[in-house]
């Protein structure tokens, strides 16, 4: 049998070698349905990881007062009935701060202080895209954040007004690049800050360069960036996440009677819980994933009809070949194998061309997102099971017709 194959791989091989132009098509078209299947599964992969490595930091435990409930737009087509809320002010935030004490809770506050912003570093400048974010000492773990170097603010820095800050990933490959971050003294817009943390790196989402963002303590913020509707955004973690809902229901609560909401008029302001955000990625990116399904099957349906008639082009073309062979006493399951060992070996150069170029698909953009790049596993195996498929669809037709030809017929067939 491994006999058999071995040679039916040889004829396969020679005859592909004769019709070159049209193996490189051959090959092309299964490579083009196979990158389609594993480029968009694994570009689906790295958006997964992305989106959902950026928000699954913040943990189960925590929830998000904002003006708007954006978790609740995911995926919405029409914003019509959005409704226009007030912003959530400094008095408001603040009064929450300090009137919500639901056991085991820790409240941050935050606001954008500026965007677009060029930092100064002696006589280096950095990208003028860097985004200040005023905060207190709470910030970094109820978002998820962490330093690979220096320290957090502590309340002594917030309620002192210290000029320190905390800097991106990015600064250590831009302004602050070859030398030691900590201690460093920066420049934002006149005013100088001393570097006293560096942020662990967390990539881009949607085009925002996280890694580009400065933190300074939020009264000095306050102070220095004053401009009118500034939004205020509230940051709570609970330290058990069963009881979760029972500190959202209370934050509710506390809410209604800052805004002086009356019994029975809606929230004007909205509540983001991590693990409803994350349950509501995870199902966009599901459908993604089945969108990319059901892209691949098409087009490796398509490869499949294109590689049959070129088979069976393949076959007519040989119709005396075959004659000879069975006259000589080939059988039919001979002649049969012969052309499924070539439709085989073309499947395999397509497959292997085509999952290459989705993996480095998946892998571009991996790197053009600064995002890790999962292996994708699914993806690979799909491929590996495409082959198979896409061989047995387009090559069993064409090879049991050229077994079933009569020699004879075969032998006057001009």
């Amino acid at each position: 049998m491994f006999n058999l194959f071995r040679e039916n791989t040889k004829i396969a091989l020679g005859s592909i070698k004769a019709q070159m132009l049209r193996t490189i098509l051959t090959v092309f078209i299964i490579g083009l349905g196979v990158w389609a299947l594993v480029g968009v599964l694994a570009a689906v992969a790295v958006l997964e990881s992305s989106i959902m490595g950026n928000f699954a930091v913040m943990g189960t435990n925590t929830f998000t007062i904002t003006r708007y409930d954006t978790s609740g737009q995911i995926g919405r087509q029409n914003d019509a009935d959005v409704r226009e809320n007030p912003i959530v002010t400094y008095p408001q935030a603040k009064a929450f701060q300090e009137k919500y004490s639901f056991p085991g809770a820790k409240t941050s506050l935050s606001f954008t202080a500026a965007s677009g912003v060029e930092v100064k570093y002696g006589e280096k400048e950095s990208d003028p895209e860097v985004t200040v974010l005023g905060a207190d000492e709470n910030f970094l773990p109820n978002s998820g954040l962490e330093t690979t170097q220096g320290r957090n603010f502590t309340n002594f820095d917030i309620s002192n007004n210290n000029y320190v800050c905390l800097v991106g990933a990015d600064f250590e490959k831009g302004i602050l690049k070859d030398v030691n971050p900590i201690g460093q003294t920066i420049a934002i817009r006149g005013a100088k800050f001393k570097v006293i943390g560096v942020l662990k790196g967390r990539g881009s989402t949607f085009g925002n360069r996280q890694d580009l963002n400065l933190i300074i303590p939020i009264q000095l913020a306050r102070s220095l960036y004053s401009a009118p509707n500034i939004d205020y955004t509230v940051k709570v973690s609970i330290a058990n996440p069963d009881f979760l809902d029972g500190a959202v229901g209370e934050a509710i609560l506390s809410m209604r009677r800052i805004r002086k909401l009356t019994p029975v008029a809606k929230e004007n302001f909205g509540i983001e819980r991590s693990d409803e955000l994350l349950e509501t990625l995870k199902s966009e990116t599901d459908t993604l994933a089945a969108a990319a399904w059901v892209i691949g099957i098409i087009t490796v349906f398509g490869s499949s009809i294109a590689l049959m008639n070129i088979m069976l082009v393949s076959v007519t073309e040989r119709t005396r070949e075959i004659g000879v062979r069975k006259s000589l006493g080939a059988k039919k399951g001979t002649i049969a194998m012969q052309f499924f060992t070539e439709t085989l070996v073309i499947c395999i150069f397509g497959g292997i061309i085509g999952l290459m170029l989705g993996l480095l698909t998946g892998f571009a953009l991996s790197a053009i997102m600064n995002a890790s790049f999962p292996m994708p596993w699914v993806a690979t195996f799909a491929a590996l099971g495409t082959i198979v498929i896409v061989t047995i669809v387009s090559g069993l037709y064409p090879a049991v017709k050229a077994a079933a030809l009569d020699p004879v017929e075969a032998l006057r067939y001009e």
